[in-house]
């Protein structure tokens, strides 16, 4: 039974308990039920869990991701203490309710054949702005429309990042990624106005977005707040104080953990990391 289990697996490991059941009483010509299946899968360590959810890598962008870990391997906490992370995401009172589940082994989350590569999805909900800078963070903005170009420079560029590129000088370094409105003409116009240093960005690289961990603070704060936001301004009071509320120690380790991604994503020659 361990064999006929462990040879349906790992090219499989989508299929369901039923699913092995059925392939094993199949190819056995014996009754195997789907509780003995998660018995003997839990006796060879194989668990079933969801799969990792991350972005299509090719092998331009891994070899992209590599050269700029390579790069910044060497950066100093000093160097990254001058780099604002920012990123916005959007949020609606809808989750993902896809739960397919896969069988593997601990220690594998992030292994290739247990992730998911997608693209983000958009829908009804609130568009949420926020930078992360070692010792601070700006306010949230939150917008119900789309950015644009014209909205991340009066609004984004103007009113937040200027003011911690007054406050630090010249050693401030903005992180953003390569969206089209952050590219924008207006945008890099008002980036040199400022004299507003933008921090080379390598595409499809969330993972190695320290602020990518503060998103998902903010989304498991607000999933857990009693009672749960029941419409849109509710949820829009609900991100501007839960953004106040995250220990700024957890922020700053992110911002630290800069050296460790960098090392990560060398040793996994560009692709997917476990952060």
């Amino acid at each position: 039974m361990r064999t006929g289990i462990w040879q349906l697996l790992p090219k499989e490991t989508r299929n369901t308990a039923s699913d092995l059941s059925l392939q094993l009483s199949s190819a056995t010509g014996k009754t195997v039920s789907r509780q003995i299946v998660y018995r003997r899968l839990g006796h060879i360590a194989l668990y079933a869990c969801l799969p990792v959810r991350c972005v299509p890598l090719t092998a331009n962008h891994c070899r992209l991701r590599l050269t700029w870990r390579t790069e910044h391997a060497l950066w100093t906490t000093q160097q990254w203490s001058c780099v604002m992370f920012s990123d916005e995401s959007r949020f609606s009172l809808q989750s993902d309710s896809r739960r397919t589940l896969i069988w593997r082994a601990s220690g594998t989350r992030y292994h290739e054949e247990n992730t998911i590569e997608r693209h983000r999805y958009g829908g009804a909900g609130w568009l949420v702005w926020g930078g992360i800078i070692l010792g601070s963070r700006t306010d949230l903005h939150v917008q119900c429309v789309t950015m644009t170009g014209h909205i991340y420079r009066d609004v984004i560029l103007e009113q937040h990042v200027r003011l911690f590129r007054g406050a630090m000088g010249a050693e401030f370094l903005f992180m953003d990624d390569n969206a089209h409105p952050h590219r924008a003409n207006i945008v890099v116009e008002c980036l040199q106005s400022e004299n507003i240093t933008r921090m080379d960005w390598p595409a499809y690289s969330p993972d190695l977005n320290s602020i990518e961990h503060v998103r998902d603070m903010l989304d498991r704060r607000i999933a857990a707040r009693q009672p749960p936001p029941t419409c849109l301004p509710e949820l829009r009071r609900s991100f501007l104080d839960e953004w106040c509320n995250i220990p700024e120690d957890q922020i700053d380790n992110l911002i630290l953990s800069m050296l460790r991604r960098c090392k990560t994503c060398i040793a996994s020659s560009g692709r997917h990391t476990p952060y």
